[in-house]
């Protein structure tokens, strides 16, 4: 493990950029705080702290609700626009004194396979507005959570999602307060069913129930792979009943 021997806290998106980009340093990004995200923190030599480079408010704008990246989640579980699905999972990241430091941003950094969070955000389309050294990109949450390079020296500065549709989760946990070992968020819209799961690969994934067999989860001391597969299939199954039976 390296110490960390600076930690900068810019006011401009700009200047965060143009610190996390030097040729000369390695250095990670932090938003709430509560990890450090996107780097392995034996690799980082400095820190770039962005929460006053980057905003916080929540906005519903058409058919969709825009998160700024340092948004807390307690703030996205008790906003009126945030849709039910992704209030109820947001609320099951962590206990109310990590909600009111995590922020969506560094969530969707993070790419923690077992956020049930993340799951939800899938299945409502979400998508990231990465600034990046050359420009701002608009990226789905599900193709930047599978990139090799990940943010690749950019920083999220918004999260946007779908609003409607019904919905519906299921999970399973050694514990009803216990992060689940496998968990499933689905959402029905006039084009189609979504599912995600989590707890089956490195990151939560949007699958399609007719191909579950496809999966090729890791295991751990709370279940093996084989284990995880079958919480996949049962928890999938729930949640398509619970939608009415659409698949």
């Amino acid at each position: 493990m390296r110490l960390i021997s600076n930690y900068h806290r810019p006011a401009e998106l700009d200047e965060a950029l143009a610190l996390l980009n030097r040729e000369d340093s390695a250095t990670v990004v932090i938003a709430g705080g509560t990890v450090l995200t996107a780097t392995d923190f034996s690799a980082a030599t400095e820190v770039v702290d962005i929460q006053e480079a980057v905003g916080a408010d929540i906005e519903r704008r058409s058919d969709r609700v825009v998160y700024e990246s340092m948004a807390r989640l307690q703030d996205v579980v008790d906003h009126d626009a945030t849709p039910p699905l992704l209030a109820e999972l947001a609320h099951r990241e962590g206990p109310n004194t990590l909600r009111n430091a995590s922020t969506i941003g560094g969530t969707v950094a993070e790419a923690n396979p077992e956020s049930e969070l993340l799951a939800g955000l899938l299945v409502h389309g979400a998508i990231a507005t990465v600034a990046g050294s050359s420009g701002t990109a608009d990226l789905p949450v599900a193709d930047l959570l599978t990139a090799p390079d990940g943010l690749s020296g950019g920083i999220i500065t918004h999260v946007s999602v779908e609003i409607g549709g019904e919905t519906a989760s299921a999970r399973t946990g050694r514990t009803p307060a216990d992060t689940p070992i496998v968990a499933a968020a689905g959402r029905i819209v006039p084009d189609g069913l979504k599912i995600a799961l989590t707890g089956v690969a490195t990151t939560p994934v949007l699958a399609d129930p007719d191909k579950l067999d496809e999966l090729d989860p890791p295991g751990d001391f709370r279940g093996s792979g084989k284990y995880r597969k079958e919480l996949a299939r049962t928890l999938t199954k729930r949640v398509v009943a619970q939608l009415g039976g659409a698949s």
